[in-house]
C-alpha cells in the first residue's frame, strides 16, 4: 500500500466539494483505465457499491484505501495477462486469465463476452472494462452456486428466479 498521507492527498484532490466523500463522478475523474479515457461509469459505479460500506452512495476515505488497494490488484492482475504490453487484453490473453482463474468456458462465450466489453471495437477489453468483467463474472458464479447445491455445475430454476438472480447480482 503506499504512504497513507500520500493516499489522503489524492483522496482530498479527488473530492472536489470537499465533502469528505466520494462519488461515482469524482472517482471516474481519480482512475485511469490506460486508455486516457474515464474509466467506464459502469465500472465505477459497480466498485463505489462494493466499497460503500454504509450504503451512502459515496466512499469516505477509509473505503478509498480498500478500493485503491482493490484496483491496484486488479492492475497488476491484468498486467501479468497483458503478454503484448498493449495496455489491454485481447482474447486470447482473457482465454488465458480465466481459465487461470478456473473457468473453463466455450468459445462463443469468450465471443460474446469480447463483444460485450470491448467499447472500443478494437478486439481488445481496457483494464476497467477487465475489472467489471471479472468482478460480474465473479458475482453470477456465486449465485449460480447458491442455486448448484450438488456443485455439480447444473442448476433448475424458474425464469422468476433466474431474472431474480440476474438483477441481484447486476444491480449491485
Amino acid at each position: 500500500m503506499p504512504n497513507q498521507g500520500w493516499l489522503y492527498d489524492i483522496f482530498r484532490r479527488v473530492d472536489r466539494d470537499g465533502s469528505g466523500a466520494i462519488n461515482t463522478n469524482e472517482l471516474q475523474s481519480a482512475l485511469s483505465n490506460g486508455t486516457w479515457k474515464p474509466f467506464n461509469p459502469e465500472t465505477v459505479r459497480l466498485m463505489i457499491g462494493m466499497f460503500d460500506r454504509d450504503h451512502t452512495g459515496t466512499i469516505n476515505f477509509q473505503e478509498f484505501q480498500q478500493l485503491w488497494k482493490y484496483v491496484t490488484d486488479w492492475l497488476n492482475c491484468f498486467r501479468s495477462f497483458d503478454r503484448d504490453n498493449s495496455g489491454n487484453i485481447d482474447k486470447s490473453e482473457l482465454q488465458s486469465a480465466l481459465t487461470t482463474f478456473g473457468y473453463r468456458l466455450s468459445e462463443n462465450f469468450y465471443n460474446i463476452v469480447m463483444r460485450k466489453f470491448d467499447r472500443n471495437n478494437q478486439n481488445s477489453i481496457n483494464f476497467d472494462d477487465f475489472i467489471q468483467l471479472c468482478v460480474t463474472l465473479q458475482q453470477l458464479t456465486s449465485a449460480f452456486r447458491y442455486h448448484d447445491t450438488d456443485q455439480d455445475g447444473w442448476i433448475r430454476i424458474s425464469y422468476e428466479e433466474f431474472l431474480i438472480l440476474v438483477f441481484n447480482v447486476t444491480s449491485h
